[in-house]
């Protein structure tokens, strides 16, 4: 027992050792950038920058939602399948930029996506259209939820997408 301590405290302290050392190689080499920055700190805030907030998230839920519903109209299921579960992707990598958009999107994350897929899994396509319905209308009870109501989502009209079965 006392060996396997001593074991584990010396692989922990050989770690930080490592890690401490990796650190300053990485502060001593230079990286040429246009426009990342100079020093690390920079560099993090530079790249914060350009992933921004939520509305990068949104960007590529707007993409996914109209996907999906092209998916759901061609049959697609496993196209459907996919954006949906890239949909919840999506919206989680934006809560680790803004985690206080979480409460709001509960019931779009654990009640909508999962029946959407359900029906995706059913393969009827009364079934998803009727869970699309839904799942619109939880984005818009989102969006009011984020005091943003006037961002409206609607049922796709116009097909832009290029995958098509």
């Amino acid at each position: 027992m006392k060996n396997n301590w001593i074991a584990i405290v010396s692989a922990s302290i050989a770690t930080f050792v490592m890690i401490g050392a990796c650190q300053q190689a990485a502060e001593k080499e230079t990286i040429e950038s246009e426009w990342l920055g100079a020093g690390l700190q920079e560099m993090a805030e530079n790249i914060e920058t350009q992933f921004r907030g939520f509305d990068m998230a949104m960007v590529e839920t707007g993409y996914r939602y109209k996907e999906l519903y092209w998916a759901g109209t061609d049959e697609n299921w496993d196209y459907a399948r996919y954006h949906t579960e890239k949909l919840e992707t999506a919206i989680r990598n934006g809560f680790i930029r803004r985690p206080a958009r979480e409460a709001s999107a509960t019931h779009y994350l654990n009640t909508a996506l999962p029946a959407m897929l359900s029906a995706i899994d059913g393969e009827n396509q009364d079934d998803f259209f009727r869970e699309f319905t839904t799942l619109t209308a939880s984005c818009n009870t989102c969006h009011a939820l984020e005091d943003v109501p006037f961002m409206m989502v609607k049922i796709p009209e116009v097909r832009t997408t290029v995958i098509q079965r």
